[in-house]
């Protein structure tokens, strides 16, 4: 019994938040008190939330530090030459964008830390989508699939989990999949490749300098909040949201004949106006606003160091992660904005994403205190297991591969690779399968895993690109999996597996 609701209260909170009838937060919340007070252990549920807050709350803290510090670093312009090599590679380019993406997103994936990656990638492409109205889904999807497979470094925690789990070295893991994560991570570049195509044959090419002259453009992230703007022949721009994070531009003319009557804006032609020039230089073109007061060039080389001593330490484990995210995101504070009220200010500006991200998390630490505590996950890894025929013994690498796609995207890596895993690895090796060989299977789903409702990361991802989880879920979850599957063929094929 208990095997069945695990999986009607996790379907049942993917359907509702994929069809909109209910906020994440919400949903993460009730859906699981609803399911704990069904199964008959409401009076326990207060200890369920308390556990399962407790386990996240180092999780919450490290993203809520995380959050204030690359944002200041963000802030300060620490990014800005990696964004603007970007930016010249995408040029006005939507096949571009979306591969700038994907590459952007694999290589500060590097860190190990998922909402790392998804700060600065968001970011830095975040404007480029909305001024050309992309599917903002497109950019979510690809860096999250991106990511997934980079999380499979030795520092990211899935190899880290089954190499504790199945007491084996975390290099013997890793090392001999190399080949087969990269074949994944090329995967992941083709998929950009072509759902930029697909962009670009939706949206056509703009030129840099179309795009740099368009003032309607330059202005969408004003417009989009509902705000007019008049330009300097006496026109006013007027914003209306669309659809999938898009916008509809409409032009309105203020004075002379037709005063009051509205016409279509088209996006690629520029607006006329005194202003106009031919300027087309790349640095014009940035994504973020080279002109911001936060800016602190004279401090470059001081944050960056401070950033590779933070990854650093991140690496090594000279201390737990949410204390070296507390201390850091203190110092760049200080140093870089030594007044009281410009420190506040920055806090305040970062406190919106900070809400959403670590509100999340404390919701789905109610989702995950259900499911562990009332011995649902239990049962469903139990039956799974039960469920895999006699005859598919000495195939137990491949079954272990499959099984990964779904288990890590329904329950958290901790659940799968000290829960399910051993139980996998003590099959396989009934049947002559290395314990090693199991372990390489274990990570082929992180593709997928990385946009799972209980991934805390992938909150940041969404919450910063404005996207709705459920959009995100249904664009994202079949290209994951297919990139999960071509990691596990590749390692069939390779005889990693």
């Amino acid at each position: 019994m208990l095997t069945i609701l695990g999986f009607v209260m996790i379907a049942t909170f993917l359907v509702l938040i994929m069809m909109k009838k209910m906020s994440p937060i919400a949903a993460l919340v009730l859906i699981p008190a609803l399911f704990c007070v069904f199964v008959g252990k409401g009076a326990h549920l207060g200890d369920y939330v308390l556990d399962g807050v407790g386990n996240l709350a180092p999780t919450a803290a490290m993203l809520m530090f995380a959050i204030v510090y690359f944002g200041v670093m963000i802030d300060v312009g620490l990014f800005d030459p990696v964004v603007r090599g970007i930016l010249r590679f995408c040029k006005a380019d939507p096949m571009r964008i979306v591969v700038g993406t994907a590459v952007l997103a694999a290589i500060v994936s590097l860190d190990g830390d998922g909402s790392t990656t998804f700060m600065i990638t968001v970011s830095a492409m975040y404007p480029l989508y909305k001024r050309l109205k992309m599917s903002l889904v497109v950019m979510t999807g690809v860096a999250a699939t991106a990511n997934g497979v980079m999380n499979t470094l030795p520092w990211g925690g899935p190899t880290a989990r089954a190499a504790t789990a199945l007491k084996v070295d975390a290099a013997d893991i890793f090392v001999p999949m190399i080949p087969a994560l990269a074949m994944g991570l090329v995967a992941v570049f083709l998929l950009s490749y072509a759902l930029g195509l697909r962009e670009r044959k939706r949206l056509g090419t703009l030129s840099l300098d179309e795009v740099l002259k368009d003032e309607v453009l330059k202005d969408e992230i004003l417009k989009d909040e509902g705000l007019e703007k008049e330009t300097a022949d006496g026109t006013v721009l007027v914003g209306a949201g669309g659809g999938e994070g898009r916008t509809s531009l409409t032009k309105k003319t203020t004075g002379g004949p037709g005063s009051g009557t509205d016409a279509a804006a088209p996006a690629s032609a520029p607006a006329a106006g005194p202003g106009d020039t031919d300027d087309t230089d790349d640095d014009g073109f940035q994504g973020l606003d080279p002109h911001r007061a936060t800016l602190r060039p004279k401090l470059y080389w001081f944050n960056a160091a401070l950033t590779v001593l933070l990854l650093t330490a991140m690496i090594m484990e000279w201390l737990p992660i949410p204390v070296l995210f507390l201390l850091g995101a203190a110092l760049a504070l200080t140093v870089n904005f030594p007044h009281m009220p410009d420190q506040k200010a920055r806090i305040a500006a970062h406190a919106e994403n900070v809400l959403n991200v670590t509100g999340m998390v404390f919701a789905a630490a109610v989702f995950t205190g259900v499911l562990t505590g009332t011995g649902m996950v239990d049962h469903m890894a139990d039956w799974l297991v039960d469920a895999i025929p006699d005859g598919m013994g000495p195939q137990m690498g491949l079954v272990t591969g499959l099984l990964s796609i779904p288990l890590t995207y329904f329950m958290s890596n901790d659940g799968f690779y000290f829960g399910v895993l051993p139980v996998l690895a003590e099959a396989g090796q009934a049947h002559g399968v290395s314990t090693l060989e199991i372990a390489r299977a274990s990570i082929a789903g992180q593709a997928l895993h990385m946009s799972s409702p209980l991934v805390p990361a992938v909150y940041v991802l969404v919450g910063m690109a404005k996207v709705e989880f459920g959009d995100h879920t249904r664009f994202t979850v079949k290209w994951a999996v297919l990139t999960s599957l071509v990691v596990l063929g590749a390692g069939i094929l390779f005889g990693i597996i």
